[in-house]
């Protein structure tokens, strides 16, 4: 049995009546998520940018690597450039894919892909933003974003697990 009980711009809400590999029968919720793409901008080798940005849910400035969902008929390495210029204002000439993880597997089946770009310019066009965004990106250095964990300033996860892969 499946139900979509809401469909929202990001992800929909499910309840799955479902028959585990144990052969028990059990309700499970979950969000169902597009996947996502998670962006570790390198403008010169020993550098990366971050921005700073309110999240709602937990009503709070976060520093953070620069992410965002795939669109249906996407390309992950697409959604990566098309993410890197509207949330830095700069395109890639080069993009790595580094790994993919889930991020919350318990309720949810996002992916998240994670890649490091370089090559970093300022197009002609200006990008458009979304209009749940205020961000402002920075440049730091990998050393000064470690401290940044370390003290508290980085507290989203997908941040921390990017900046171990660089």
């Amino acid at each position: 049995d499946h139900r979509e009980v809401y469909r929202g711009r990001i992800f929909s809400l499910v309840v799955d009546r479902v028959t585990l590999p144990s052969g028990h029968t059990a309700t499970m919720e979950f969000v169902r998520h597009p996947g996502s793409v998670v962006l570790l901008p390198v403008p010169e080798p020993g550098h990366i940018v971050l921005i700073r940005q309110y999240r709602y849910a937990v009503n709070r400035w976060l520093w953070e690597v620069p992410a965002g969902s795939v669109d249906p008929g996407e390309e992950p390495e697409e959604a990566a450039r098309r993410e890197c210029h509207e949330e830095i204002g700069q395109v890639p000439e080069t993009i790595v894919r580094l790994g993919a993880f889930l991020p919350t597997p318990g309720y949810c089946n996002e992916e998240m892909i994670f890649f490091r770009l370089s090559g970093l310019t300022v197009p002609a066009e200006p990008a458009t933003t979304d209009e749940d965004e205020d961000i402002e990106p920075r440049t730091f250095t990998i050393p000064e974003a470690r401290e940044m964990i370390r003290r508290g300033e980085i507290v989203d996860m997908k941040t921390i697990v990017g900046l171990g892969l660089i």
